[in-house]
């Protein structure tokens, strides 16, 4: 199973767009769990089991277990061994090299960890990405737009194509996308577009049509929920994978945070369908 029919699978039963970030801060999670033997783990483990009926997806972000050296790559791969197999895991790597370089870290990512889906740099252009679109049935999100501020410093420069007399560019993140489209040959290619640019989000989307796009940047970062369901999903209200990730997370930092966390993720899944029914 490749990962778009597990992507809808799991959207399908859980009736979920909901993907959940993994970035599990050792210096945010609940003091109670600070004698574990593996307290990463451990975190999202009771994180994994209060939310796995709530979502599309999870997301680790590497660099929160890559900081912890050994062990802390030793509790990724337990956390996304330990992750359903209906459930998809998009593991956040951002990576981005020549591509005899980025063909290690595509087997890392694919056999190693065993992930079904990451997250590339498009810098180095097609040749850089082909390592990771070699895995059929892996999907590679390649950034787009993404939700930070600094995203403006490139993403939203207009550049030329090719020399032009008329010198009239569009803007870079355009380019990313429809290069992506056309590299898009396997059908395993998506983009990372964040919600705090919903404008631009519904630009791509129509650009795009009905490749998926992972959005990040719908809890702590303050995107417009109601915009990114109508302007992020496709034609049938799916092929968006909506992330949220401290927002969910630490929601509390008491005995019951996963609890709390689970309240947060249902909110989310139920605002999203909400706003669903209104496209």
């Amino acid at each position: 199973m490749n990962f778009i029919e597990k992507y809808l699978k799991a959207a399908q039963k859980n009736n979920s767009l909901v993907c959940i970030g993994l970035d599990s801060d050792l210096n945010k999670i609940p003091k109670l769990l600070s004698k574990s033997r593996d307290t990463l783990f451990e975190f999202n483990k009771k994180i994994i089991d209060a939310t796995v009926d709530l979502v599309c997806a999870y997301k680790p972000n590497m660099a929160f277990y890559e900081v912890g050296g050994s062990a802390g790559i030793t509790s990724l791969k337990k956390t996304i061994q330990y992750i359903p197999n209906h459930i998809p895991v998009i593991l956040d790597a951002k990576r981005g090299d020549i591509g005899n370089t980025n063909k290690m870290y595509a087997k890392e990512i694919f056999e190693y960890f065993g992930t079904d889906a990451t997250t590339v740099s498009p810098y180095l252009g097609e040749d850089s990405i082909a390592p990771f679109a070699e895995y059929q049935d892996k999907l590679t999100f390649v950034l787009c737009l993404t939700s930070n501020p600094g995203a403006k410093d490139f993403q939203l420069l207009e550049v030329e194509e090719k020399p032009s007399i008329n010198k009239e560019g569009k803007p870079l993140y355009k380019v990313v996308a429809q290069k992506v489209k056309d590299w898009n040959k396997n059908n395993n290619l998506g983009l990372v577009v964040g919600a705090t640019f919903p404008e631009q989000l519904k630009e791509i989307r129509e650009m795009v049509e009905d490749m998926p796009i992972l959005i990040p940047g719908v809890g702590a970062q303050g995107g417009d929920l109601e915009k990114v369901v109508q302007y992020g999903t496709d034609k049938n209200g799916k092929m968006a994978i909506i992330n949220s990730s401290r927002e969910i997370i630490f929601a509390s930092a008491e005995k019951d945070f996963d609890q709390k966390a689970r309240e947060k993720a249902l909110l989310l899944r139920d605002n999203i369908n909400q706003a669903l029914k209104q496209k």
